[in-house]
């Protein structure tokens, strides 16, 4: 049996080793609890197996099914890129990408001045959410004018 290991590092993330693999895996960015339960499905390990027991070839067959999960018979439906707008390939972002790719997305949408780039550089919302009563922190405070009482001699 291998030896317990508190932190277990997979995909340049350390995960929790007391936790089940499901839950640890949901550390990783850009993994979520579904995404975490096909990962441990297509590498092969118990998804209620400990982090810290695994051995050193089930951390190194893990991250390679998290960093490549297209390759590993994971369904193109559960990946959070597909048909990339440069590429028009279907791909799983994690960790920086995630954030590097909505910010370039955005600044796509801007540059081709559609409804939803000229709404970002406002703070409005994109998505046809009403905003008359909602979003208020993005539109400004209401202000209500205060009665003021008069005093008598």
């Amino acid at each position: 049996m291998a030896e317990f290991k508190h932190i277990v590092r997979i995909a340049n993330t350390d995960l929790k080793g007391e936790k089940k693999l499901v839950i640890a895996l949901q550390r990783i960015k850009g993994v979520s609890y579904n995404f975490a339960h096909a990962i441990c499905h297509a590498a092969g390990i118990s998804r209620d197996k400990q982090a810290g027991v695994m051995t050193d070839a089930e951390e190194k067959r893990l991250t390679e099914v998290v960093l490549h999960p297209e390759q590993h018979g994971i369904p193109t439906w559960m990946l959070n890129r597909r048909k990339d707008p440069e590429t028009g390939a279907d791909k799983h972002l994690m960790l920086g990408d995630i954030g590097y790719t909505l910010e370039q997305d955005q600044k796509r949408e801007m540059r081709m001045r559609s409804y939803k780039g000229v709404r970002y550089p406002l703070k409005l919302t994109v998505r046809g959410q009403r905003t008359k009563s909602n979003f208020r922190l993005n539109k400004g405070k209401v202000t209500l004018k205060k009665k003021v009482n008069v005093i008598r001699k």
